[in-house]
């Protein structure tokens, strides 16, 4: 089993940064995978953005590239999602999941392990 947890959410405005925090823990192996959804009440959940441990590869949405940005503390098994220049759009409940051996990180029905969900708000 792995537990998810997020934080860092907040209420920011239009243009402005935030960063987002993922910690798993539990059974953790090198083929984890971590990602990154949101959701708008009263529609689908999207893929925001993953990163495969083992080959350190990042992906990202193609509303979301070169506005966020994937980082992380390996000891701390910590994913981060530095978001610049938000837009009201991206106001959402941003969820973080993991996985190991998922093969197609931006599909959400890989992802076994979901955390709670921390609120964006982007005003504009």
């Amino acid at each position: 089993q792995v537990q998810v947890a997020e934080s860092g959410g907040g209420l920011v405005q239009a243009g402005g940064s935030l960063r987002l925090s993922c910690t798993a823990s539990g059974k953790i192996y090198r083929n984890i995978v971590m990602g990154w959804f949101r959701q708008v009440p009263g529609k689908e959940r999207e893929f925001v953005a993953a990163f495969r441990w083992s080959e350190r590869s990042p992906y990202y949405a193609d509303s979301v590239k070169g506005r966020f940005t994937i980082s992380r503390d390996n000891f701390k098994n910590t994913l981060f999602l530095q978001m610049n220049s938000l837009k009201p759009e991206d106001t959402a409940a941003y969820y973080c999941a993991a996985g190991h051996g998922i093969e197609q990180p931006a599909v959400e029905g890989w992802y076994p392990y979901w955390g709670q969900g921390t609120q964006v708000t982007v005003s504009s």
